[in-house]
């Protein structure tokens, strides 16, 4: 079963969401889905980089995800994806693709052999953006990231670097 770690920007999730995967013992494979249309992205990209450890492969899946999953994903491994929001900024503007991947998404994650850790931004506790395509996103992260945590066994929400397990199997909360 897959894992959703969530939160606001610079909180800490991707930290979180490495440090699991660092500490998992299993062959990790680094889903990035971010695009550097600007030097200011392309400077995050390379932070998020030089902080993995080498022996971790990276695949970029800015659009394509789930069939990019169902191909990497295997019994002994980890994929560690990072971030759905950015996934969905890229097919924001394509209501098509943006319905097929979806739902290619949630019908194939559930079903994906290892371990999968998915990194979210949560972007519904701020004001209400002033334009239609901003609130748009907003609106469709939530109810991406809703429907993602339904399909998840762990959830976690990180503030200010601290974790907070909001989903667990029964017993499994100091387990994490």
């Amino acid at each position: 079963m897959p894992e959703l770690i969530l939160g606001g920007a610079r909180s800490g999730k991707s930290t979180l969401a490495e440090t699991r995967a660092r500490d998992s013992g299993l062959e990790v494979t680094y889903v990035a889905t971010a695009e550097a249309h600007d030097q200011e992205m392309a400077d995050r990209i390379r932070q998020h980089r030089d902080r993995r450890p080498d022996g971790w492969r990276t695949v970029e899946a800015p659009v394509a995800l789930a069939a990019t999953l169902e191909r990497e994903a295997g019994p002994e491994g980890m994929l560690l994806v990072d971030c759905l929001t950015l996934w969905l900024g890229n097919l924001i503007a394509d209501d098509d693709a943006l319905t097929r991947e979806r739902a290619d998404l949630l019908e194939r994650l559930p079903r994906l052999p290892g371990r999968i850790v998915l990194v979210s931004s949560e972007v519904g506790l701020g004001i209400v953006p002033d334009n239609a395509l901003a609130r748009r996103f907003r609106d469709e992260a939530g109810w991406l990231n809703q429907t993602v945590a339904g399909l998840c066994e762990h959830v976690t929400f990180v503030a200010a670097g601290l974790p907070l397990t909001l989903k667990a199997p029964t017993g499994a909360l100091g387990k994490i």
